[in-house]
């Protein structure tokens, strides 16, 4: 499996730093903790801070992609697509604290997978979708669910620093088999959420011709495809992860802001 990551060497560089970053480098994480640059050398994991897997110009979400997650939360089932974006300052990278912000009382976790596109793209029809997506990642939706309810609209709910944690790495779509692939969180190793992607209510496919109809997508943008059913309160000391089967395990610490 190709893993995908970036990385630094400086401790004090912002977690949510971009490529265009002198201290950002990318490589591909092999066996032993050898990370393999792009000119030949190798890096330890062990002497590196990972960064967030991909450095988008936008992260474009789904809302209610799974008719039980809304139904859980009291809302009908979308007859389109919901989408909304978190800024990249909300990107995190996995190991990293995500901060429960003084500003909020009841911060949720939202397991997802991750798209990341390969290519520069606008009014994608759906036989072309896929094209464009280079690969997968694990993403989870931090939103503080009390500033969602009381805004009405949601950036400052989903927008806070740290509340998108992405990774660790990425992986090519040619090396995983999309229709197996399961969303699984636990919290302090309590399984919080568990269901196929396959149980999306808009495709892939449905979701770029979709998005692409008013936005043009960058290569390196990311989209987070909707959260399943189970989402719940995190705490401060809390661990929480999201694993997306055959592509990656994420796992962040909750700490007070």
């Amino acid at each position: 499996m190709t893993r995908n990551v970036r990385f630094t060497h400086d401790a004090a560089l912002g977690i949510a730093a971009a490529d265009t970053h002198p201290a950002v480098q990318r490589g591909v994480l092999a066996a032993g903790g050898r990370i393999l640059l792009p000119d030949g050398s190798e890096a330890g994991l062990n002497s590196v801070r990972l960064l967030p897997c991909v450095s988008p110009s936008k992260i474009v979400c789904v809302g209610r992609n799974y008719a039980d997650h809304a139904k859980e939360l009291g809302n009908e089932v979308p007859a389109e697509p919901i989408i909304f974006l978190k800024p990249p300052s909300s990107l995190n990278a996995h190991g990293a604290p995500i901060v429960f912000p003084a500003l909020s009382k009841l911060l949720s976790f939202e397991g997802e997978l991750g798209l990341v596109i390969g290519r520069r793209c606008r009014n994608l029809s759906r036989s072309e979708a896929w094209q464009t997506v280079a690969g997968f990642t694990a993403v989870n939706d931090v939103t503080a669910r009390d500033l969602q309810k009381k805004d009405g609209q949601w950036t400052r709910g989903k927008g806070f620093d740290t509340f998108c944690p992405v990774g660790p790495w990425w992986v090519p779509k040619e090396e995983v088999e999309f229709g197996s692939i399961r969303v699984r969180t636990r919290v302090n190793g309590d399984l919080r959420q568990d269901a196929p992607v396959t149980g999306m209510l808009f495709s892939i496919e449905a979701i770029l011709e979709y998005v692409t109809q008013f936005m043009t997508l960058e290569q390196g943008d990311l989209i987070a495809t909707g959260t399943p059913p189970g989402v719940g309160g995190m705490k401060a000391g809390d661990t929480v992860s999201v694993e997306v089967t055959g592509v990656a395990t994420l796992e962040n610490q909750i700490v007070a802001g």
